[in-house]
């Protein structure tokens, strides 16, 4: 059997676990912090009996819903069967996880998303250092468990709070900063992680959502004509866009479906009041960061086979002498 036709059936294979039937369905654990389960938006209690909140009920017999949530509203809606469990504490780290909540955790995944504290580390803002460690410790259980499970890390925003007032770490620098540093905080983690399955480029897209003029770069002063505050009230936290965005960067990555698929009519984005073109907007702003990701790897792919010695392997045949 040649390489490529196993390579297309493999393909098939993943693409059949994917989208197969009730019998099939994948199971997929979130595990964060309030940037997972939506602290300060409608998110935070969307359609919780649809999600597994492993932490059970609060004293008020509440769960958490969050952006997994939404993440299980935008599957059914294209078709996928996915059973979504997340365990999630506010303002901590994955260390928090790993030490303090491992046994809800150590069980067979078929996908994982890890997302830590906000600036990598809580005592030393921009150090991956931590993430890095516990990502890896993390990983290791997970794949114990299912060697084929796929662990992804989900890299966070920009925090204008931490940007705009004096004496911030990120003060007196572009509100995108925090959220690029913190994406190489995490590219940085997957490096030291190779059995991880990606990073989720999250806080790139908020970044994007700037750019575009879609997002106001800063909430402090108020919101631009026909611009969202994609931040909560305290500049923080994310705004019900924020989540959806992060919802639809999950989904995008996870399931290899388009976030354009879904449509403006999209009904988690009409639950939380979207108008069509602000919920077109978004999906756009994720099919592009999404797109954007896609591109670099591919170049760091060439220009590493670039790189390699131009000898060719026992056996190769350049497929002009193959006909």
């Amino acid at each position: 059997m040649s390489s490529l036709l196993r390579a297309v059936l493999a393909g098939t294979a993943l693409l059949a676990a994917l989208v197969g039937g009730p019998a099939s369905a994948r199971t997929i654990l979130f595990v964060g912090n309030s940037f997972t389960f939506g602290e300060f938006s409608p998110a935070k209690r969307y359609q919780t009996h649809t999600v597994t909140d492993l932490n059970g009920p609060d004293r008020q017999g509440r769960t958490l819903g969050g952006m997994p949530a939404i993440f299980k509203q935008l599957t059914v809606e294209a078709g996928l069967d996915y059973q979504v469990s997340l365990e999630t504490q506010p303002g901590i780290g994955l260390d928090f996880h790993y030490n303090q909540r491992l046994p809800l955790l150590d069980r067979a995944w078929d996908e994982v998303v890890l997302q830590s504290f906000s600036t990598l580390d809580a005592a030393h803002p921009g150090d991956p250092a931590l993430l890095s460690r516990y990502a890896g410790l993390l990983v290791d259980v997970f794949k114990a468990r299912n060697p084929q499970a796929q662990v992804w890390l989900d890299s966070t925003w920009s925090r204008a709070d931490l940007t705009y007032p004096a004496g911030k770490p990120w003060s007196g620098r572009p509100i995108q900063q925090m959220g690029k540093d913190v994406e190489a905080g995490y590219e940085a983690a997957l490096r030291a992680t190779p059995r991880a399955a990606g990073v989720i480029q999250t806080g790139l897209a908020f970044n994007r959502a700037i750019d575009a003029g879609l997002a106001d770069p800063d909430p402090f002063d108020g919101i631009g004509a026909g611009q969202i505050d994609i931040w909560a009230f305290d500049g923080y936290h994310a705004s019900a866009f924020g989540y959806y965005l992060e919802a639809l960067m999950v989904f995008g990555k996870v399931t290899g479906r388009d976030p354009l698929s879904l449509g403006e009519f999209e009904q988690a984005a009409a639950d939380f009041g979207f108008s069509p073109p602000q919920t077109h907007a978004l999906q756009q702003i994720a099919h592009d960061q999404l797109a954007a990701q896609a591109e670099t790897a591919a170049h760091e792919g060439l220009s590493r086979l670039a790189a390699r010695p131009h000898t060719k392997p026992k056996g190769f045949q350049h497929a002009s002498a193959a006909r």
